[in-house]
Parts: structure tokens; sequence; C-alpha cells
């Protein structure tokens, strides 16, 4: 069982998050997800770059590092979260020494060039994905091996890039199975 902190999307804490956290207790993990927004959710990428922009990227990293300081303890943490709080629990994991793993669906964010961790990562990406460019997701996984990271990335030809929100227009079942069945087979295993 995994202590898990599950960060939302640039589009709020929507039902789909809620239920992704539901499928991860149902395999007996400890899940917690936080509303960054305060309540707020959006139905469009415009509305959510909006938002996000609004809050700031640095108030929106704080209130992740809040969230997890009361969580992170002997056992560790695993960080999670959906594009842009994929991006923001990568951030928080590679500074929290006690990490003891990093799940990332549909996001990234830039490694510092002084980054060092040894917890296991996954990432998932629709392949081709606008958000997430096959030139960076390459460059970001070299990045994250060097810094001393063990990588896997898993791409999905043809899914959007938000494929695991059926609420959303990129949904994508098939691939959204796939990347549940992986992401619990890498929980099961920390």
């Amino acid at each position: 069982m995994a202590r898990i902190l599950l960060l939302h999307s640039m589009y709020g804490l929507r039902p789909a998050v809620l239920a992704a956290a539901d499928r991860l207790r149902a395999a007996g993990h400890e899940v917690h997800a936080p509303d960054l927004y305060d309540g707020r959710v959006v139905d469009t990428a415009e509305e959510g770059l909006a938002l996000k922009d609004e809050i700031t990227r640095d108030e929106l990293l704080r209130r992740a590092v809040a969230a997890a300081a009361p969580l992170t303890g002997d056992g560790g943490l695993v960080y999670a979260g959906f594009s842009l709080g994929a991006a923001l629990a990568q951030n928080v994991a590679l500074a929290d020494e006690k990490a003891r793993g990093l799940l990332m669906l549909h996001g990234t964010s830039d490694i510092a060039e002084d980054a060092s961790t040894s917890i296991p990562v996954q990432l998932h990406v629709a392949d081709p994905d606008t958000w997430e460019p096959a030139d960076w997701v390459n460059t970001w996984y070299l990045q994250m091996t060097k810094a001393g990271a063990d990588v896997e990335v898993f791409r999905y030809r043809g899914a959007g890039h938000m494929y695991s929100d059926p609420g959303l227009p990129d949904h994508d079942a098939e691939a959204a199975e796939q990347t549940w069945t992986t992401a619990l087979g890498f929980l099961a295993g920390l």
C-alpha cells in the first residue's frame, strides 16, 4: 500500500480525479486529492490556463507543498498528478528526499540541472500531444535519468492530451484503461 498525493489538472478537482482517487483506494492505497483551486472547476483548456495564471504557478506549487507536508512521514509519499498536477507533483517529489515514487499522467515539468533523485517514475502521455511534444518528452526522459530517477514512459498513440478524463473531449477509454492497469502495477511494486 502506498500513501499517494494526487494533484488535479488545470481543469480543477473534476469528477475524473475523484474517480481516480477512488480507484486507487480500491486497490488498497491511501489517497489524498487536495483542491488546489479552492472549489473552482473549469470546462475548457482556455479557462484552465486563465485560472492557473490567475492563481500563479508559484502559488499552486506552494499549495501542493502545503498539501504534502502533513503526509510525509517515515513511509514516504508517492506523488501523482494529471497534466499541471503532474508537473507540480514532479517538482514536489524531486524536493522530497523521502519520496517513494512519482506517477505522472499527461504532463511533465522542467528539471533543475542539479536535480538528484533515485525514485521510480512512470509517465503516461498521448502520442502525439501538443502539450507534451515527443521531442520534449525525450529530453525530459534524459534529464530525469541523468538526475538518477528510474523512469518509464508510456505513450498512447492517437489519444488526446487528457485522455483519462471521460468528461473531456480528449477521452480515450482504451488508453485510459491501459494507463490505469500499468499505473496500478507500478504502485503495487513500490
